[in-house]
């Protein structure tokens, strides 16, 4: 398990395909702000509610000049369903092997009602033009997290 990423650090490579068809990677995004945001499971009800509170603020974090993508482990057609169910207007990326979540440092141990296991702890990074990470969201409150993005970020 690797460490979370911190701001100031580059962003590793990765590449990963998308429920769109399209493969993503870290080159694809040079000149572009990002906000890759790393999530447990499609159709939970945190997974949901801070997927669609994206999806509602889309339009605000565009005007930042922001692209959003959403990672986890699901399969793109977990991904294309819960995209399609919820009206997700922002790409879903499957990462069954959790490589980027390691790079990014999210894979990590997680204790639940005494059960220890891993898996994603719900994580953010803004990754500037560059490449650079920019600000780092570790543990993230599903509830008000677009908000908290854009306060942030300036708008």
């Amino acid at each position: 398990m690797n460490p979370i990423l911190e701001p100031g650090a580059p962003a590793p490579p990765f590449s990963a395909l998308s429920d769109e068809g399209d493969t993503w990677t870290l080159a694809a995004l040079a000149g572009r702000r990002a906000v890759i945001y790393f999530y447990p499971r499609d159709n939970t009800p945190g997974c949901t509610e801070q997927a669609c509170d994206l999806r509602d603020n889309l339009g605000q974090l565009k005007a930042l000049g922001l692209i959003i993508l959403g990672v986890s482990p699901d399969t793109l057609k977990s991904h294309a369903g819960f995209r399609h169910k919820h009206a997700l207007n922002f790409p879903l990326l499957s990462d069954p092997e959790q490589a980027m979540a390691q790079a990014f440092g999210v894979w990590r141990e997680k204790v639940n009602y005494g059960r220890t296991y891993l898996g994603i702890v719900r994580s953010t990074f803004v990754v500037d033009a560059e490449g650079v990470i920019e600000r780092v969201y570790d543990n993230v409150r599903a509830k008000g997290h677009a908000a908290r993005l854009l306060k942030d970020l300036g708008a």
